[in-house]
């Protein structure tokens, strides 16, 4: 029997993200599932090993690789329709959850609750972190479209910094004030 579980997640990199907006190069959604594991990783990495936290970085990664899967099938939805009302954000977050479900349909039974739980975790401190990282990624994307003179991204830019320093995280925060000014530089500066 064959299984379409990874031949679908393998169609991520055709979901295009950013759709409402003029994008000086356009960004999947396989592309930012890699992004934001990397930072969700280092993200636990700071809070384990700068600060003495209990997190696992591997779990933040793999919870990070999944955390768009359903994407696959719902689409990209832009954050301000999204979060228009409590109602379309209640009738996508069921869309996403029925999306999800639909995915581990296409896994043999016995990988449904081991994968399931990074599709649709449960709570915990590295869900948080990644949902801190999936900001942080798209906060990168903004400041990748200034530095090409985009000011599509503007109010994105501004926005995204305001939430990010509104989580009070200080993994965030060291990222943000260790790692963010190197995203502003180009390569010759960061050779």
């Amino acid at each position: 029997m064959d299984y379409n579980f990874f031949s679908f997640l393998n169609r991520m990199k055709y979901i295009n993200r950013w759709g409402l907006m003029r994008n000086t190069r356009v960004e999947n959604v396989a592309e930012h599932s890699f992004q934001t594991a990397v930072i969700a990783h280092a993200l636990a990495c700071i809070e384990k090993v700068i600060f003495g936290g209990s997190v696992d970085p591997e779990k933040a990664a793999a919870l990070a690789v999944y955390h768009e899967t359903a994407e696959v099938i719902t689409g990209d939805l832009p954050t301000p329709v999204k979060y228009f009302n409590e109602e379309i954000r209640s009738a996508y977050k069921d869309l996403e959850k029925y999306a999800e479900k639909k995915l581990l349909e296409g896994l043999p039974e016995e990988l449904r609750a081991e994968i399931g739980a990074l599709v649709s975790p449960d709570d915990c401190e590295e869900k948080r972190l990644v949902k801190y990282a999936d900001k942080l990624a798209a906060y990168v994307k903004c400041i990748e479209e200034k530095n090409c003179g985009n000011n599509e991204f503007d109010n994105a830019l501004s926005a995204t910094e305001k939430e990010l320093k509104g989580y009070k995280n200080r993994a965030v925060d060291y990222f943000m004030k260790n790692f963010v000014g190197a995203y502003y530089k180009n390569l010759d500066q960061i050779m």
